[in-house]
């Protein structure tokens, strides 16, 4: 059997504003109806495979856990990084994971971020790998280029493959990402591949290549899984020795010094989604080249990208040439398509203003559910609340607002102090400033309430939380 291992914490600010620090693309149906981490876990599934291992934050954990289970797959481990340090210590956590049942166990490491169209060859690709790996080799996957891409890594083989079949070959060295001249002498010589960052191999094996190339990071990272500590269904790996490890990548750690690496071709489409060109490469488009998402239309218009992600919200093109529109309630982005990397200027632009859409996404996933913000005041606010069957918010109170509840679907199980009583479609409910009180869903349907907040301070910060099912602080 062959362990996935779902590396799922990185921001993804090239594709803002739809993907956020908050809410990063992974998560987001970017190409398709399922997001792009359901697909990954889908696409790493089958007889030949183990549940999934995932690694990620302690914001996004219960956004995993929700996202596999609308796609039917159920998880094995889920580890929580303390904080982002990089391929290597994430890697290097889940061998030690591992290793704790089966050292000889393989893991196929991917990023959750990836869209690759044709997952039956792919897997085929996996399977060409594995009696390499069981060999003890370090196996990557390289794409074979399609054109001279500046945006990616490359593999060098160390030979001329004669043809880009799937199976193990010898690999020279990795190499940066390159200028425009170089990528294409690259791809003229037949011998490169786009590093696409996936591996496979055991447990002993990475292990063994971490203590004779990067040594230091493994006492830190050892101890973090050791000390970690449980945490319903998720395991925190101890953050005081989780500090202590480099922030460094595998490739710079490990795989550009390791000398028993191995890689496979894999000739199928591919794409990491690195910014809104690569998007809309993979989305259907015209017979002008133009693509386009949710209430968007666009007249006369030849190779351009529109999309708005917000059904009251309609995108009109007109004339318009390679250019990328993308709307979300809060942010409109508008860029020339050869600009695409440059999104993330935008985003230090708007962290250094200290715009909130740099950071923030308009809804608010909680284990609960989620939450918008529809106006705010000086000194109110009014939200949209989506409330899960059977999912409660925490026991709270706060010192500074008072709330109005106005159940609009379903129906609501209020606490307020020392009362509870349910609250049906089109009846509300008062929440006077410092009382103690929870919201839950009793009922098979979703839930869904507006409040109104009214007070001095409406921050997010406000809240004191005496039971919480989720066991947040």
């Amino acid at each position: 059997m062959i362990t996935p291992v779902l590396l799922c914490g990185g921001a993804g600010t090239r594709l803002w504003p739809l993907s956020r620090k908050s809410y990063p693309k992974q998560f987001v149906p970017l190409v398709g109806d399922e997001t792009l981490f359901q697909a990954s876990a889908r696409r790493l599934s089958g007889p030949d495979y183990a549940a999934p291992l995932v690694l990620t934050n302690a914001d996004f954990r219960f956004i995993v856990t929700e996202q596999l289970a609308a796609a039917g797959i159920d998880p094995g481990a889920i580890l929580i990084e303390p904080e982002g340090r990089n391929t290597a210590p994430a890697i290097l956590a889940a061998a030690l994971w591992l290793e704790r049942t089966d050292p000889d166990a393989l893991m196929l490491v991917a990023p959750s971020d990836h869209v690759v169209p044709e997952p039956e060859a792919f897997r085929a690709a996996v399977a060409a790998g594995v009696p390499a790996a069981r060999d003890g080799r370090l196996v990557t996957f390289g794409i074979t280029p399609t054109h001279a891409e500046t945006g990616y890594g490359y593999l060098e083989l160390a030979a001329d493959p004669g043809d880009f079949s799937a199976r193990p070959l010898a690999l020279e060295r990795f190499v940066e990402k390159p200028d425009a001249e170089r990528a294409r002498a690259m791809l003229e010589a037949g011998n490169y591949l786009w590093n696409a960052g996936i591996f496979l191999f055991s447990a002993r094996a990475i292990l063994d290549a971490f203590r004779n190339h990067a040594p230091d990071l493994v006492p830190p990272v050892r101890r973090a899984v050791e000390e970690g500590r449980p945490d319903l269904g998720f395991l925190r790996l101890a953050p005081a020795p989780w500090a202590e490890a480099e922030d460094i990548s595998i490739d710079y750690a490990v795989m550009e010094h390791a000398d028993n690496l191995s890689v496979v071709p894999f000739s199928g489409g591919w794409s990491d989604l690195g910014g809104w060109d690569a998007v809309w490469r993979q989305s259907p488009r015209d017979g002008r080249g133009v693509a386009t998402s949710g209430p968007a239309t666009a007249i006369d218009c030849d190779d351009s990208l529109l999309r708005s992600e917000d059904e009251r919200l309609e995108v009109v093109g007109i004339g318009l040439k390679n250019i990328i529109a993308v709307a979300m309630p809060d942010a409109v982005l508008v860029a020339d398509a050869a600009r695409a990397q440059d999104v993330k200027r935008a985003v230090t632009a708007l962290k250094a203003r200290q715009a909130p859409q740099a950071t923030a996404f308009p809804k608010d996933h909680r284990p609960w559910g989620w939450f918008e913000s529809l106006v705010v005041g000086d000194r109110f606010q009014v939200k949209r609340i989506h409330v899960h069957p059977g999912a409660a918010l925490s026991l709270q109170s706060h010192h500074h607002r008072a709330e109005h509840w106005i159940v609009v679907e379903g129906t609501a199980k209020v606490t307020i102090d020392d009362e509870v009583k349910l609250i049906s479609e089109n009846q509300s409910v008062y929440i006077p400033l410092g009382a103690r009180h929870r919201l839950e869903n009793p009922g098979k349907l979703p839930l869904t309430l507006i409040e109104v907040q009214t007070g001095a301070y409406l921050g997010e910060d406000d809240i004191i939380r005496y039971e919480d099912v989720y066991a947040r602080d």
